[in-house]
């Protein structure tokens, strides 16, 4: 500990001596402050994410972020909170690396105990999500990626299962040359990652492939996790307005789960695993695939209509070891197209858009006793599970007064069916069905030609995923296959918001990205977990009423010193609340029992997130520079239950990132480390909510370091 004492006193001076240096005038020195990279949310960024078509930031009347690879390159790259934690109105809670991390936008997203929910996943615009909304991540390699799309508050209008919003993840396609990158990563805890990546460009063909290889052993007990990643992604120009891309990736590996403590085992070693999840030998084994084809093209006098077509199909083999062992086998088939048309109607611009999307997934799932990890020779359940998905939505945007004005109106019709049937008792076949139609509309009206007043409303309509609807013993009907009791979790969300860019000729405060957005939710039906003899199941809460804020702001200070920000404020309580509950006396007798949460706090979310960083960047010789960042974390409290019954202490955070690139000719030379938690503060990471055996906390990742070296060549 004295080590890693003296090696942080030693960096934060090399920091502090960095910053000094600038006070210093570049001449005497011989150096040459850069610009910061481009701001997060830059308001002339082209997005296609938020609307689906290409629309700038300023132009959309709802916040929405853009993150590219360079913000990043520096950084530790083990989890999506790595490189995604600086969003505001983002909350992400880790569990173990890059795995059933919870990710809530608004609140929306944090019922789920395992997977992300409530945000629609897409990579490349296809989505990551299955066709019931629940998604996991391994595919993602955020080495292959040139940018992240968020898109923050109701989606629900566009995206299937979107009530928080929608994060695109994005291959780095838009290289300017052939090159080729090595790029390795180590760090504590047994961390290693290494791969590969090489890409053609020519005229008109665009050719990359990533392939990454992730192994770690994982700050807790029984939490060690490795993953094989390929990605590929071509795309060629047959004609001067149209283009044909093919998507292909291929996510091996698996992961082993330490599970949730009780208080008292959490304060005496939060880094154990809990003692069935170790017996039992819980863990996740995962090969998935996807093939993607997309065409688009342009069309008509002036070109002012776009058609696309987008279709894929999917493979996934899931083995999830718990108190039982499941083995789903399942096969998808999707698509997506959209057609845009831009015109003048009574002198204002209009830009109309139709599309819909589908998405049938299908296999079984098979179930074995668990014994001691191992699966029994005997199969004790064989479920033929269907999961389609179809949706079809129009947008019209109308400029009311020209690069001032416009209206955003959105609409999209959402159908999501359940279809289990029981092969070894044949009389058992159950059907869910979920459909609704949710309209949103919003206005925008620019200030500036870079800062814009935005409002919007509209409904969103949320269907249960498939393992939320799983029976438990004391529903209306114990014997289906699916919960007769879950409904959709439906609600109204209102926000408005400034967002901007201000520009200043002045060395200090040259500039400040900026966005500040109040919004509300009424929530009805909340899904939310409960558990019934360990099992963890769901069920609906009345209404929830969500308020909050969201700031984020990125600053340059002053040249090459950046300080970035963003802080959310979020109260959200249950309006009406009355809940049955079963539980068992210490003499096993079962009873029910009704309370009343009626004004209580919704767990698992804090009322204050708040996170900053400043960096530094200088060029120190032509072709060497230097990059250094300090940033902090701040979560305040969290409830951990419906009940209120006991709740998580604040916490805060403290990182260092340091790092040199170095470009020499055509060879790029890439050194970067770092440590997280400075302080090696122990905090609450992961709440497992309305746990009835109070295993509610997961600890997260003590003091740790990280050092990462990137080879590359271009031939150009």
């Amino acid at each position: 500990m004295k080590f890693f004492n003296i090696i942080i006193l030693l960096m934060i001076t090399v920091l502090l001596l960095s910053i000094q240096t600038f006070s210093q005038t570049a001449d005497s020195l011989k150096v040459q402050v850069l610009a910061p990279d481009t701001l997060e949310y830059e308001t002339d960024e082209v997005v296609v994410t938020a609307t689906r078509v290409q629309k700038k930031i300023i132009d959309i009347p709802y916040p929405v972020v853009r993150l590219k690879n360079t913000q990043y390159k520096f950084d530790r790259k083990v989890s999506v909170s790595d490189v995604m934690g600086s969003v505001p109105g983002l909350f992400m809670q880790s569990r173990y690396g890059n795995h059933d991390v919870r990710i809530s936008i608004r609140g929306f997203g944090s019922r789920s105990n395992t997977g992300i929910r409530g945000v629609r996943i897409l990579l490349d615009g296809i989505p990551e999500s299955e066709p019931d909304g629940q998604t996991r991540i391994e595919a993602i390699d955020f080495n292959s990626l040139g940018s992240i799309e968020v898109v923050k508050g109701n989606s629900s209008s566009l995206y299937t299962n979107a009530p928080g919003g929608v994060i695109n993840f994005i291959s780095d396609i838009n290289f300017p040359f052939s090159m080729a990158v090595m790029h390795n990563e180590m760090g504590s805890f047994g961390y290693r990652r290494n791969g590969m990546k090489v890409g053609v460009r020519t005229d008109n063909i665009g050719f990359i492939t990533t392939y990454t290889y992730h192994n770690y052993k994982g700050f807790r007990e029984h939490s060690s996790d490795y993953w094989h990643i390929l990605n590929t992604f071509f795309e060629v120009m047959p004609g001067e307005h149209s283009n044909l891309q093919t998507m292909f990736y291929f996510a091996d590996g698996m992961i082993r789960l330490p599970g949730s403590l009780t208080r008292e085992e959490y304060d005496t070693n939060p880094r154990a695993a809990a003692e069935r999840e170790r017996d039992f030998d819980f863990r996740r084994i995962s090969k998935k695939g996807r093939l993607g084809l997309r065409y688009t093209t342009a069309f008509g006098s002036s070109y002012n209509n776009e058609l696309e077509i987008t279709t894929y199909g999917t493979i996934k083999y899931f083995e999830r070891a718990q108190r039982d062992i499941r083995i789903m086998n399942r096969y998808g088939l999707g698509g997506s197209a959209r057609w845009v048309n831009n015109s003048v109607f009574f002198g204002l611009e209009n830009e109309f858009s139709l599309g819909g999307d589908l998405f049938y997934q299908t296999g079984p799932i098979e179930s074995y006793v668990n014994i001691g990890g191992m699966r029994s020779d005997n199969l004790v359940g064989l479920t033929d599970e269907t999961i389609g998905n179809t949706g079809v939505f129009f947008q019209n945007s109308t400029s009311l007064i020209k690069n001032k004005l416009s209206l955003l109106i959105t609409g999209r019709f959402d159908k999501v069916v359940f279809n289990q049937k029981n092969q070894i008792n044949q009389f058992q076949n159950d059907v869910r069905r979920f459909e609704d139609f949710t309209p949103k509309a919003a206005l925008n009206y620019k200030i500036t030609p870079y800062m814009a007043l935005y409002t919007s409303f509209g409904l969103s309509f949320d269907s249960p995923a498939g393992n939320e609807l799983d029976n438990f013993p004391t529903s209306s009907s114990p014997g289906t296959l699916l919960n007769p009791d879950l409904q959709p979790q439906e609600s109204k969300n209102f926000e408005i918001g400034i967002k901007g860019n201000i520009l200043s000729e002045s060395l200090f405060l040259r500039s400040v990205v900026f966005e500040l957005t109040f919004f509300n939710s009424i929530i009805d039906n909340e899904i939310v977990p409960f558990e019934v003899f360990g099992d963890v199941f769901f069920r609906n809460a009345a209404q929830t009423n969500r308020l909050g804020f969201e700031i984020g702001f990125d600053a340059a200070i002053v040249y090459g010193i950046n300080l970035k920000t963003a802080y959310t404020y979020s109260s959200f309580e249950y309006d009406n609340y009355l809940l049955e509950s079963v539980e068992m006396d210490p003499s096993g007798n079962i009873f029910s029992n009704f309370r009343d949460f009626t004004g209580n706090i919704v767990p698992s979310v804090p009322e204050q997130n708040f996170n900053a960083s400043l960096s530094y960047t200088v060029q120190i010789f032509n072709y060497v520079a230097w990059f250094s960042k300090i940033g902090g974390i701040y979560v305040s409290e969290m409830y951990v239950d419906d009940a209120n019954s006991a709740m998580t202490e604040s916490y805060s955070l403290l990182n260092l990132t340091l790092g040199i690139d170095v470009v020499i000719n055509r060879f790029n030379f890439l050194l970067s480390g770092g440590f997280n938690n400075l302080t090696d503060e122990k905090f609450v990471s992961f709440i497992n909510i309305n746990s009835t055996s109070g295993r509610f906390y997961e600890g997260g990742e003590p003091q740790s370091y990280f050092l990462s070296l990137n080879l590359g060549y271009n031939f150009n």
